[in-house]
């Protein structure tokens, strides 16, 4: 099974292929997708995101992990999410939101079992 590429990206709205829905910030994993509701793990800018926010794609079985820090970079992201990534052997890459989804969609065109959190403001 595929990850799904993103269709598209514009502030406060994803769409992915495979789903009808629009996102403001999703989660994205080989077969599928879903909203990423922050409130869900208590996440916030910062600290960022929590191991807690990742561990649902990791457990999709991913190589990589892409995360979407937004169209700023306001959301952080702790090394002790980064570290947990490494422990479980993924690969992690933390990029603005627009760079994110074009790293993420190249990697699902190489056809890379690839994960994402994107968030798609500030």
């Amino acid at each position: 099974m595929s990850s799904p590429e993103i269709a598209s990206l514009s502030w406060g709205q994803m769409k992915v292929q495979g789903s009808t829905k629009i996102y403001k910030d999703c989660k994205v994993w080989p077969g599928g997708s879903r909203a990423w509701d922050w409130r869900e793990t208590g996440t916030e800018h910062s600290p960022g995101v929590q191991p807690a926010d990742v561990e649902e794609v990791v457990e999709k079985g991913v190589q990589i992990l892409v995360i979407g820090r937004g169209m700023s970079e306001a959301l952080k992201v702790p090394l002790s999410t980064v570290e947990y990534l490494k422990k479980k052997g993924i690969d992690v890459r933390v990029l603005q939101t627009e760079q994110a989804v074009k790293e993420y969609n190249a990697l699902v065109t190489q056809g890379i079992r690839v994960g994402g959190v994107f968030h798609s403001t500030c």
